[in-house]
């Protein structure tokens, strides 16, 4: 535990940025399962499923939740299986 002032701000303001990290992060991985879902039932909605779960990559990649290549590499791999699908 510190002992430091400011070093006890930090502790605080680090649990509550874990915490909004941790809610993006469970948030896009549902996102992401439920376009590999509508991919994988050829849903009529795939398209729109798969354009809000690269949004998200997207936006995790600029608050720096993602890394960008990791944010990429989710992106064209969920492209690939929906020209995959047709």
């Amino acid at each position: 535990m510190p002992n430091i002032k400011s070093a006890k701000k930090r502790v605080k303001v680090i649990e509550v940025k874990t915490l909004q990290n941790k809610i993006v992060k469970s948030n896009l991985k549902t996102i992401l399962k439920k376009a590999e879902l509508a991919i994988a039932e050829n849903a009529a909605n795939k398209e729109e499923a798969v354009r809000l779960a690269i949004k998200k990559l997207d936006q995790a990649a600029a608050k720096g939740i993602l890394h960008k290549n990791n944010a990429a590499r989710k992106k064209a791999s969920l492209i690939c299986k929906l020209n995959k699908a047709g």
